[in-house]
């Protein structure tokens, strides 16, 4: 029975040491993860730094996966892609974030991931007769963050973004409708001048299209479309050259009117006004 008795104490202090020396090693490991973690982040940002974006990309993918339980893991994710963004791996730093959105969900710097990711898309845009893809992709991130952050700077700058984008595709209108006019393709171009009409009345191509509008309209023999058109035009954009050129279609022989700048000596110019500010 003694005996019992001392084996059980024994065996018992054998398990609490063993207990004691395994949590001891678990702390150790956890520190040198820990500390490798944190290594790495270093790393990326000396190499994002020395402008070598791959390797911070790869430094702060590295220090993410080494502690992913970190709070550190989710700016090594966010850092990952900004990496790749600023290489203009587009592809890349997308793919980054839709990941960070999917296993950081409820992170704090999630405005910042959307905006990241909207200009992703926008910087992937050249001109008006590229794909729409990329351009109706920042879009809707940026209308996102508009709804979902709207006390934001993200929020400001996408409100800013939005106009370039209505811009670019009423332009991307406006270079079909010329493809089909310059055809003479009457039909499809009348569809498009009207989307920028109708969906993008404050574009710099609104005058344009409704002169456009008018000039088809009248070609084709239908002079009541024709003036409601030009009387649109001439209501709100009668100081344009649109408005002359739609008025030369009902009458061939207008000459607009020459008008002489009387230039005022005592004004001073713009020049004058800017080198008076910096003396």
């Amino acid at each position: 029975m003694r005996s019992f008795t001392l084996i059980l104490i024994v065996a018992s202090f054998i398990l609490t040491s063993c207990a004691k020396e395994e949590k001891t090693i678990e702390v150790i490991e956890k520190k040198e993860i820990d500390l490798q973690m944190i290594d790495a982040y270093e790393e990326g940002i000396k190499a994002l730094d020395e402008q070598d974006s791959l390797v911070a990309a790869k430094k702060f993918s590295e220090a993410e996966l080494l502690f992913p339980q970190s709070i550190w893991a989710p700016r090594a994710a966010l850092m990952a892609a900004y990496s790749y963004y600023s290489y203009e791996y587009f592809s890349d730093c997308i793919y980054e974030l839709e990941r960070f959105l999917k296993t950081y969900p409820n992170h704090p710097r999630t405005d910042y991931a959307y905006y990241l990711l909207a200009i992703s898309y926008y910087d992937q845009v050249v001109d008006e007769s590229r794909d729409l893809e990329s351009i109706l992709k920042s879009k809707e991130y940026f209308l996102f963050l508009i709804n979902n952050y709207p006390n934001t700077d993200y929020a400001i700058d996408s409100n800013f973004k939005l106009e370039l984008i209505n811009e670019i595709l009423a332009s991307k209108e406006m270079y079909l409708a010329r493809y089909y006019f310059d055809k003479e393709k009457w039909i499809p171009s009348i569809n498009r001048f009207k989307i920028v009409v109708e969906k993008y009345d404050d574009s710099i191509f609104i005058e344009e299209a409704l002169h456009r509008l008018v000039e088809i309209h009248y070609k084709l023999g239908l002079e009541g479309e024709a003036k409601k058109y030009a009387y649109l035009l001439g209501y709100n954009y009668q100081s344009s050259e649109w408005y002359e050129k739609t008025y030369k279609v009902f009458n061939k022989k207008y000459q607009p009117p020459k008008v002489k700048l009387k230039k005022d000596k005592n004004k001073p110019s713009l020049i004058e006004k800017i080198r008076s500010k910096i003396f």
